[in-house]
């Protein structure tokens, strides 16, 4: 028995330097010299305009100690002045040189990480699916794409703050004294201590926000995507009511967000104010005894404000890498989630296309399964479909028909057992291959919101029209689609309502044809068609089935009495097994079935 996999949340609420440092590898990523060299480049940059930045002042207090002092060249203050203008101008092109050098960089690593986020959501199995609203899944990944982006533009904000900081607190130890120092970084440490624990206290609500704006997104698409359900049974208004509830909720925790803000940006503002009052009394008395000129109670002084703006807006930038991590955790947790179904170190090679290969065979070999570990679906499953021949299993509402076909594509791995196909464990093959191997007409065919043309063409990518056409020749479609408008750039509607049951299912056989697998899985395919439309579908169907493996489920008897092996399904066991005619002559489950179908067909 091998060991299964169990899907598992990876921890929420991890500690911030985590998060940040899962985004490292992509702002550093091996094997791309290039970008490198732009981190590189945006770095140096920056040091380059913080370093203009901080001869501003400098420049600055020179120009009023000239005119301070009216014994200099005249001209002398004219070309400060012009210096300092120009050291202004520089500082402003470096600075944004450097947010137009690191954009490429923001979008690129946010785009990689939604890349890798959408990719890892194909790779986990359909048990995690089943499990999650897919609009709470889409919604985690756009939020935490949006977050990569922000705390990339807010890092890159608050890092020249940080060394403007430093430098600003090393020129006025050196032209003044440690008083004013120490007052500096009393102040910013006061500042950042308040932030940070107001902040982190507000993370809690932000993150009850998050929930809640999930939790109303997810009724909504629910909502829409059961639209016919819903005016079926006259429900709009309890659909609107749910929805109101669920934004309600949204709403409370949103104002929360906003009065704590609010406090937040108080609390700061205050700090700064007395901070800034505290250093300006100290230059005041300096100036007053002579230990400083007029020129450098003015350079603290515009140093002070020169570094109290962006610290200013330091506690917003706080504020916002806090969310944005918020927002980027669940992104993560995601990714964090354990694939359940995975591909082995060492794949065997198998043959996918029936055009360049002999028909599959599949085997079921003592299989048991379930898809909670207190409820077994199977006991102990065997059956062999031999290549080219076809299979039909049969049974009532709960036996385990469908259960069977999720096993063969690897959705699910069995829990004792195997299933087999070309005589390996499907688990010895990459499930890329695998699926490849095996094309499926299922009942409910759900289509995308594209063309006829694309739809059938998702059968394999890159097919080209003629041989779109010829797949649609041969599931008698073509001609349907060659009537209409547009014909095949005719657009399908959301999961292909525009389409009937009868029209999707030839779309859906289309597709398959062009797949050319080795294996044919028909679960169901014309149980929900009325009976003309079944027959004409019948038709497609065997020609899709020719010379293929094919395992049918089915659920009218009539549409498997040529199969050369019918498997009767009751409480997840084999409980009769045989053609059509032995099965009726040996009574049983299937002639009672036969017998309460009427004889259908016959």
């Amino acid at each position: 028995m091998r060991p299964s996999h169990n899907a598992a949340s990876g921890p929420l609420h991890k500690p911030a330097s985590m998060t940040f440092a899962r985004l490292l590898p992509y702002l550093w990523p091996a094997g791309n010299r290039a970008l490198r060299w732009r981190v590189v480049l945006v770095l140096l940059v920056m040091v380059a305009g913080e370093l203009a930045t901080l001869a501003v002042p400098l420049v600055y207090s020179r120009v009023v100690d000239r005119f301070v002092h009216p014994d200099s060249l005249a001209m002398a203050p004219a070309l400060l002045i012009i210096g300092y203008g120009l050291v202004r101008l520089i500082s402003a092109a470096l600075t944004n040189l450097r947010d137009a050098l690191f954009a490429p960089v923001r979008f690129r690593v946010a785009r990689q990480a939604a890349y890798r986020s959408f990719q890892h959501m194909h790779a986990l199995s359909m048990r995690f699916h089943l499990d999650r609203r897919t609009g709470g899944v889409t919604r985690a990944i756009e939020r935490g794409t949006e977050a990569v982006e922000t705390l990339l533009r807010m890092i890159m904000s608050i890092s020249p703050t940080i060394l403007q900081a430093v430098l600003v607190m090393g020129v006025i130890g050196h032209v003044f004294n440690w008083k004013y120092v120490a007052l500096m970084v009393a102040m910013i440490a006061a500042y950042i201590l308040f932030t940070v624990r107001f902040t982190t206290w507000r993370l809690g609500i932000r993150r009850r926000m998050n929930e809640t704006n999930s939790e109303a997104t997810g009724k909504a698409l629910d909502s829409l995507l059961n639209y016919e359900t819903v005016k079926y049974f006259g429900n709009e208004e309890h659909e609107a009511a749910r929805y109101d509830s669920a934004q309600a909720r949204y709403e409370q925790a949103a104002l929360s967000t906003q009065y704590s803000l609010g406090t937040l940006n108080f609390g700061q503002a205050a700090i700064i104010a007395i901070s800034l009052a505290a250093i300006m009394l100290l230059g005041g008395f300096d100036v007053q005894a002579g230990r400083i000129t007029v020129g450098e109670f003015v350079m603290v002084n515009t140093y002070l404000l020169q570094l109290y703006g962006p610290l200013n807006f330091l506690g917003s930038v706080y504020s916002g890498i806090r969310t944005a991590l918020v927002d980027l955790e669940h992104m993560l947790g995601l990714a964090d989630e354990v694939v359940e179904v995975a591909d082995p170190p060492n794949p065997l090679p198998l043959a996918t296309k029936l055009s360049v290969s002999a028909p599959a065979r599949v085997e079921f070999r003592d299989v048991r399964f379930g898809y909670r570990p207190d409820r077994e679906i199977l006991h102990g499953v065997s059956f062999m479909v031999e290549p080219g021949h076809k299979v039909a299993i049969v049974g009532s509402t709960g036996a385990g028909k469908s259960t069977i076909s999720r096993l063969l594509f690897r959705f699910y791995d069995v829990s004792s057992g195997a299933v087999l196909v070309d005589g390996h464990d499907v688990r010895d093959y990459r499930q890329a291959d695998l699926r490849a191997a095996i094309g499926v007409v299922p009942q409910d065919t759900v289509l995308f919101n594209d063309t006829i043309g694309y739809n059938i063409a998702y059968g394999r990518l890159g097919a080209t029209q003629d041989e779109v056409e010829q797949a649609a020749r041969l599931a008698q479609i073509h001609d349907f689609i060659a009537s209409l408008p547009e014909g095949y750039k005719t657009r399908v509607g959301e999961r292909g309502l525009k389409l009937s049951g009868g029209e999707k299912q030839r779309v859906a056989i289309a597709r398959t044809i062009l797949k050319d697998p080795r294996v044919l899985v028909l679960d169901e395919a014309t149980s929900a068609l009325d009976t003309h439309t079944e027959k004409e579908i019948q038709a497609a169907l065997k020609t899709v089935a020719a010379r293929r493996t094919t395992l049918v489920i089915a659920h009218r008897l009539s549409t498997i009495v040529d199969a050369d092996e019918i498997l009767v399904m009751g409480h997840g066991l084999v409980v009769q097994r045989g053609t059509h005619a032995a099965l009726l002559a040996e009574g049983g489950p299937y002639a009672a079935m036969w017998a309460a179908q009427g004889s259908e067909g016959a």
